[in-house]
């Protein structure tokens, strides 16, 4: 339970409860690019902007990586991704997105495209 007798998480306890159930394929992609393996940049997981979290964000060229899987393809689930996006978007930040399937079957491929958007 969070302080104050509320039974809403905070945010800090979301993130932490994100970064210990990531998915298979956030495991895979945070294992090529945690501790500056990709180009020597500094990548955070679970990070958070307001009530926002992303999965994967690198403040020096400040780049959001997400990672969908199939619950993104729903009516909703897009409107609220663009909505989002806009939001982080407002705040300078760049979106890339990834699907799940694209992170585990492709992950080179992945790999360039992050790394073609660190400049």
């Amino acid at each position: 339970m969070a302080r104050g007798g509320s039974s809403t998480p905070s945010i800090k306890e979301l993130r932490r409860e994100l970064r210990q159930n990531q998915t298979n394929p956030e495991i895979v992609l945070w294992e090529k690019i945690r501790n500056r393996q990709l180009d020597g940049k500094k990548f955070r997981r679970q990070h958070s902007f307001g009530r926002f979290i992303v999965d994967f964000y690198c403040h020096e060229y400040l780049l959001v990586i997400e990672v969908d899987g199939s619950v993104h393809n729903t009516l909703e689930a897009r409107i609220d991704d663009a909505e989002r996006e806009l939001i982080l978007q407002d705040l300078g930040l760049r979106i890339l997105r990834f699907s799940n399937d694209d992170v585990m079957h492709h992950i080179d491929k992945v790999l360039s495209m992050i790394s073609e958007n660190l400049i």
